[in-house]
């Protein structure tokens, strides 16, 4: 295998004392992770977690497709602009008209990349793009060439590449590096593909490609058979140096490699591949919070570092063990990801100060008048609760971020409900400002609620989902609801929390709507998928 300069750049030092050599992680959330069905961000909330991960040490973020929509220029631009530390890049496919709305939307970011694809595989460019091999490489000649000719660092992905017949792709990559390409990125764009059989395609190119020490290999792989982050770290060890990836693993079907699994996995076994990146691993825990909250996905328990139970013992011999040394059953510690332990934290005579310092710890941050509306909250939550768990803080804020930008927001609600019926709800919303009432009966409690606001917010949506969980024990536990909504093949979920749990449904419902009406201005092109 070829060791070239380009990925022998950004050497560090282990803690060992081992020199590391650096894997740069490219996160796609706000792009191919904005693709989940349901997922739906706008632009305040795409600046958020884009400041986030600036502060976490990403190097390159995909900030969104500028050409599928107005929405998706804009988020792009805006990233673009706030920004300092990662470079950001905007997904074009190979026409010119899709690589100049990507430069006009990163022309204002310090270090912006133009991201440019076509498919390669032969099932791809016979059916989908209906253009011969030759075609399709003369088109990554010129795609390639038109974006250098526009940005410095450009990126180029053969869509399909693990389908790809190995010849063709060492002669499309070698080529797309002559027309300028830096990075290229090999996509396992539907899942297919086997550890073993990545690690072989990456080798190849290293081993194939004339002009391969120009550039940077990546990968981008999805996890249709579970394989994404077991994919990836093969591709690493094969020669790759970047790494395409999302917070949660979130992204088009069963998603994409998860970022915190990526890192974690070359932080912890370093001993069998020395390699490190430059992420802060105590944000990880926020960054996961941060997007469940924007999205509306609840990570399951069992997820991988982020889940509830990734540092949960309740068998009698690992709880022995861990007690002992916490080496015996923990391969990291709680701390290295940023997970705080829950306890009771905080009651209704708590000032300012320490709730601002238990945001801080739990990995909340918010700016001023935020952090004074989420204490109003909290006075208002400790009245009504006799304990205050770290998960109510969370929850809390959470609640907060996802409902601060709406333009249609829950004011009151008054509920009849019990066996003799008829259940009645009585509502109040705050339309684009102006206070809007209604009356209306359904077949039990939340289903008359969910048509007070229907009628004051007509719609053809679907409801697809009703979800309820506590947050923590008890009877005064707050309920987070969760609902997804679908309209004409657009899904989104929303999400509510209160004490009351027919308040929190509200909330979701309504937070739905206001996410669906940021999605039907969104439209996605053909090829979105890279």
């Amino acid at each position: 295998m070829l060791v070239n300069e380009k990925r022998m750049e950004g050497m560090i030092t282990g803690t060992s004392g081992q020199k590391l050599q650096r894997i740069k992680i490219f996160d796609t959330t706000m792009r191919d992770g904005e693709q989940s069905p349901g997922c739906s961000m706008n632009l305040e909330e795409k600046l958020r977690i884009a400041e986030y991960l600036d502060g976490m040490g990403v190097d390159v973020m995909e900030a969104g497709f500028p050409i599928a929509s107005v929405g998706d220029f804009e988020a792009v631009s805006e990233v673009s602009k706030v920004v300092k530390n990662a470079k950001v890049a905007g997904l074009a496919r190979s026409g010119h008209k899709d690589i100049e709305r990507a430069w006009e939307a990163l022309k204002h970011a310090k270090q912006p990349r133009i991201h440019t694809f076509i498919s390669t595989s032969p099932l791809h460019m016979k059916h989908k793009l209906q253009m011969t091999p030759e075609q399709v490489h003369s088109a990554i000649i010129d795609s390639v060439s038109h974006a250098r000719n526009l940005c410095d660092d450009v990126e180029w992905s053969p869509e399909d590449g693990t389908r790809t017949e190995i010849d063709f792709l060492c002669r499309c990559v070698e080529s797309a590096i002559k027309a300028g390409a830096s990075t290229i990125n090999i996509p396992d764009t539907v899942g297919y593909t086997m550890p073993n059989e990545f690690f072989d395609i990456i080798s190849a190119l290293c081993n194939r490609v004339p002009n391969i020490d120009k550039a940077i290999i990546s990968v981008h792989c999805h996890n249709d058979l579970g394989l994404a982050v077991a994919n990836t770290l093969s591709a690493i060890r094969a020669g790759a140096r970047q790494a395409e990836c999302t917070i949660n693993g979130i992204g088009e079907r069963a998603g994409n490699a998860s970022l915190e699994e990526i890192v974690m996995g070359l932080k912890v076994r370093q001993d069998l591949m020395p390699f490190d990146t430059a992420i802060a691993t105590e944000k990880i825990i926020g960054a996961s919070r941060l997007l469940s909250s924007v999205t509306g996905f609840a990570v399951q328990p069992n997820k991988a570092i982020v889940g509830a139970n990734a540092f949960a013992h309740e068998a009698g011999i690992h709880q022995d063990g861990v007690l002992k040394h916490a080496g015996t059953y923990e391969i990291m510690t709680p701390e290295s990801v940023g997970l705080t332990q829950s306890s009771l934290v905080l009651g209704k005579h708590s000032g300012r100060h320490a709730f601002r310092d238990k945001l801080e710890q739990l990995g909340c941050h918010l700016g001023d008048n935020a952090i004074e509306e989420a204490f109003v909250r909290f006075k208002t939550l400790a009245d009504k609760k006799k304990d205050v768990y770290d998960e109510d803080i969370i929850a809390l804020v959470k609640d907060e971020m996802t409902h601060a930008a709406e333009s249609i927001k829950f004011s009151t609600l008054r509920v009849i409900a019990g066996s003799a019926g008829p259940q009645k709800a009585y509502l109040e919303m705050k339309i684009d400002g102006v206070i809007c009432s209604q009356e209306s009966t359904g077949d039990g409690p939340v289903d008359a609620t969910f048509n007070a606001i229907s009628a004051l917010v007509p719609h053809s949506a679907r409801l697809q989902l009703y979800q309820v969980h506590a947050v923590t024990e008890g009877t005064d536990a707050q309920a987070q609801v969760t609902v997804r909504l679908e309209e004409d093949g657009k899904t989104v979920n929303g999400q509510g929390a209160d004490t009351d749990t027919l308040v929190a449904s509200a909330k979701a419902y309504i937070n739905a709507l206001n996410k669906l009406a940021d999605k039907r201005s969104k439209t996605a092109p053909e090829m979105l998928s890279a």
